[in-house]
């Protein structure tokens, strides 16, 4: 038996005995408790006006996105989730610092759900900002077909706005029918390159989202990124202010274009003049309209104050001289330099892993799965992630129960504000540092869903 197995079944009954303190103490301190009906289901959406026929999808509760999910910080949420899929399931809460036994991940802090079964999440909320949720069996496939939706956590210290919105931007790769392409899941071409990129653009399940605002309103954005491996370039047509990354405040300031890779989240203040505001997707080499908000009076006045926005108190990165330093060597992919990689204690060679295992990525020389330790941290300890891209592609890597700062190999903030997911260019080094005081077995991958199931994910082991 290999150690990182012994010690998973050694230490589960501590591991869940230590969480289970950590959901004490928070549900205490909760404010309110709200529960919510979930499906995971067969649907039929309109994915656009141009549409001429319903898509056929995987929702939950029948709607893409899912329910929108708004509570305040401290909140407890009771999700009673129900799996009427031919297949089975799990929902990850993307981004909130849970108790680990209800990050849903499927054999790991919980076995899935199965068809026709039901599962009860049952957290506390601990901050505030923009937070999802999503599939995480098959996430290559189920978040392909439409399963996720929006959670937005209420904090006291909000700025005043007119509006609030959530946009979930995907891409959805439909055929000539308007039907999910299901022959191109699971193709290793896309598992090799960048992921599974579509050919369809929504905002919240349609194309060209339109929404009407106040005159002259202030507007808080949430932009969250739902897709699979596409990293969205966002352009705007006036500015906005930047207040928050992943959930996390950051330092405020003006932006007229924003890059989304997989999962991240973006909020933006967006005081509207009398042409409103849209924004538009480049990545494509031609803009395509992505949403717009345009003012009408008949939705009365605004009442918000043009003020200038309270800055953020950020916690400054800690001084890495005592960090655990943790080298994570990613390779692998297409054009890439990886030869062979450990595979259930076997080194293999990549074509042999291609070919006969659908595995094409590695850390360490090692391919990544629920079952891999990178490493194992003690409670409250400082960790410095050293991650090196030695691939050919961008990779968005999230780091599950904690937030991080990112910064240069050399300890030089890279970003103002902590993330959960970073966004990896070729040839790039990093370190995602964090305080490691959540404990569990956390999952840390790539979030082109097509990476990590080729072998782009592993553990790290909270004590």
């Amino acid at each position: 038996m290999k150690r990182r197995h012994f010690i998973t079944a050694a230490s589960s009954t501590a591991l869940a005995s230590a969480s289970f303190g950590l959901t004490t103490r928070s549900l205490a301190a909760s404010t309110t408790s709200l529960t919510h009906q979930i499906t995971a289901g067969l649907a039929q959406q309109k994915l656009g006006a141009e549409a001429t026929a319903d898509t056929r999808l995987w929702l939950y509760n029948s709607t893409s996105p899912g329910p929108l999910l708004r509570v305040k910080q401290h909140d407890r949420l009771t999700i009673d989730f129900a799996n009427n899929l031919p297949e089975e399931t799990t929902v990850h809460w993307h981004g909130i610092r849970i108790d680990n036994q209800m990050d849903g991940v499927p054999n790991l802090t919980q076995p899935p759900v199965q068809p026709k079964a039901r599962f009860t999440y049952d957290f506390v909320v601990p901050d505030a900002g923009t937070y999802w949720f999503h599939a995480h069996v098959k996430g290559w496939k189920q978040m392909a077909k439409g399963l996720y939706g929006p959670l937005i956590v209420e904090g006291v210290d909000d700025p005043a706005v007119d509006h609030d919105f959530v946009w979930m931007i995907d891409d959805w790769r439909l055929d000539a029918d308007w039907q999910i392409d299901t022959a191109s899941l699971g193709s290793m071409h896309d598992w090799s390159h960048q992921g599974r990129l579509g050919n369809w653009l929504t905002v919240n399940g349609v194309s060209g989202l339109m929404q009407a605002v106040k005159p002259n309103s202030r507007v808080r954005l949430r932009l969250i990124n739902a897709a699979n491996a596409r990293i969205f370039s966002l352009a705007l047509n006036d500015p906005a202010i930047l207040i928050a990354t992943d959930g996390a405040p950051t330092r405020h300031m003006p932006v007229e274009q924003l890059t989304l890779a997989p999962a991240q989240r973006a909020d933006l203040i967006i005081d509207i003049g009398d042409a409103g505001f849209k924004l538009e997707e480049i990545s494509a080499g031609r803009p395509l309209p992505a949403g717009t908000l345009r003012p009408d009076a008949a939705l009365g006045m605004a009442h918000t104050a043009k003020t200038t926005l309270k800055a953020p108190v950020l916690a400054p990165v800690p001084a890495l001289n005592t960090a655990r330093r943790i080298a994570v060597h990613m390779q692998g992919g297409a054009m890439g330099n990886l030869a062979e990689a450990m595979l259930d204690g076997e080194m293999l060679p990549l074509r042999d892993l291609a070919l006969n295992h659908k595995k094409l990525w590695a850390f360490n020389q090692e391919v990544g799965s629920h079952a891999m330790w990178l490493a194992e941290a003690e409670r409250n300890q400082l960790i410095a992630l050293d991650v090196f891209n030695d691939t050919a592609w961008p990779h968005a890597m999230h780091l599950h129960g904690h937030h991080f700062w990112v910064t240069s190999p050399t300890g030089e903030p890279l970003h103002h504000g902590k993330r959960d997911t970073h966004l990896m260019q070729p040839g790039e080094r990093a370190s995602l540092v964090f305080i490691a005081d959540n404990p569990g077995l956390w999952l840390f991958h790539c979030h082109m869903m097509e990476h990590h199931a080729a072998g782009m994910g592993a553990v790290i082991a909270v004590l």
